[in-house]
């Protein structure tokens, strides 16, 4: 049989066939660049920047970022363990005031009321603790931190494989952070491994945000922060 028959026979020729390996090989670069190049980005954005809470800097603000809660609406571990950090910079004198952004869309769910509880259970003046009720996502957290609180230098508290998108996104938006990690969770294997899993994918909505500049909730400019600070 001929070579150029066999091998049209077989579909090795086949111009469909190499189009189509040249879109898979195509396509495969695209998505190694649109998620790769996001993750180059916020990694050097927040190069040497994370800490554990007894080697970080100070600042006068934490930004506590939520992170769910119990059916019974407490913190859910996760979230604890952030708190536990946010504790511990504030006893130790390295923040004065505490900045618990968190999710309240709903009437029954309240991150930041149940973070500041927890808080003020565990021995930290109510007066220091400022909440913010629109926390919804890490961009959101960080634009209202500053448009809204004022404030323009904060710690960063969350788990360490979350810290440098959240870092990046508050560096884009005016926010000069460094990041206090909670490594506690790590108990939790699995949920903290799908949690590194799914930071690489989330670089991509960070950098999105932060090129779109979307408005999250806002509402009025709050003194809260300075307040606190004020008085402390």
């Amino acid at each position: 049989m001929p070579e150029r028959d066999r091998l049209s026979r077989n579909g090795a020729g086949s111009p469909w066939r190499r189009l189509a390996a040249r879109a898979l090989v195509a396509g495969t670069v695209l998505g190694v660049v649109g998620v790769g190049g996001p993750w180059v980005w916020v990694e050097r954005a927040s190069a040497d920047r994370v800490y554990a809470a007894d080697a970080a800097p100070s600042a006068p603000v934490a930004l506590v970022l939520g992170a769910g809660l119990t059916p019974d609406g407490r913190p859910s571990p996760f979230l604890e363990g952030r708190l536990q950090v946010a504790k511990a910079l504030y006893d130790s004198g390295r923040v004065r005031v505490l900045l618990v952004s968190g999710d309240n869309r709903f009437v029954d769910y309240d991150e930041p009321t149940a973070m500041r509880d927890w808080l003020v259970a565990h021995g930290i003046p109510e007066a220091r603790i400022v909440r913010d009720f629109a926390g919804r996502d890490t961009y959101d957290s960080c634009v209202r931190a500053t448009r809204i609180f004022g404030v323009t230098r904060a710690l960063v508290v969350s788990q360490a494989y979350h810290l440098p998108r959240a870092l990046a996104v508050c560096g884009a938006v005016g926010v000069d952070a460094d990041g206090v990690g909670d490594w506690s969770a790590q108990q939790w294997r699995d949920t903290w491994t799908a949690g590194e899993a799914r930071e690489k994918l989330a670089g991509v909505k960070a950098v999105f945000d932060v090129v779109t500049r979307p408005d999250p909730v806002l509402g009025r400019v709050e003194t809260s922060v300075q307040e606190a600070l004020a008085a402390s």
